[in-house]
């Protein structure tokens, strides 16, 4: 679908709406952090945040929906290779649910994140990033990368209704 007044229009149901999507890369100490530009066509790493628990990562996660006026939230689910929900991704559910209840009644995807790190430092490592540097930007590069990720597929059900 064309971009209209500068906005990517997703069909929902049977009407068209706006999206701006929040990309999150949960992790036991970090949560990285993408955001889809304005004309929600591509995902872009914007920040790391240190966790500070659920109910604290939730409150400034919904803060930052608020101030970008995000409209759908993606949170990485960090599947076994067998694609079961293993014990990360168990910790990640509870957080998926702390959060809903902060950002409610916006809805919360789950996108399959295996792999997401390992691509992300290729993609840093082919971008000529240095070692250190890398370390401080590698979650949200893998927050833009699974933000992306979910965002071309949806742009693709969406299209084909």
């Amino acid at each position: 679908m064309p971009p209209i007044r500068g906005l990517y229009f997703f069909r929902s149901s049977s009407r068209l709406r706006a999206v701006r999507a929040l990309g999150l890369d949960v992790g036991s100490k970090t949560i990285g952090i993408a955001l889809t530009d304005e004309a929600g066509i591509a995902a872009h790493p914007l920040t790391v945040l240190e966790r500070a628990g659920n109910s604290g990562d939730a409150t400034t996660i919904a803060a930052m929906v608020a101030q970008n006026g995000v409209t759908d939230v993606v949170v990485g689910m960090p599947y076994e290779l067998s694609g079961k929900v293993g014990h990360r991704g168990r910790q990640v559910q509870q957080f998926i649910k702390v959060l809903a209840a902060a950002i409610a009644p916006l809805e919360i995807h789950e996108q399959d994140e295996r792999f997401t790190t390992a691509e992300a430092e290729r993609v840093l490592i082919e971008a000529d990033v240095s070692r250190a540097k890398r370390k401080t930007v590698i979650d949200q590069q893998a927050a833009a990368l699974i933000l992306q990720t979910w965002l071309d597929a949806y742009r693709k059900r969406t299209e084909s209704r």
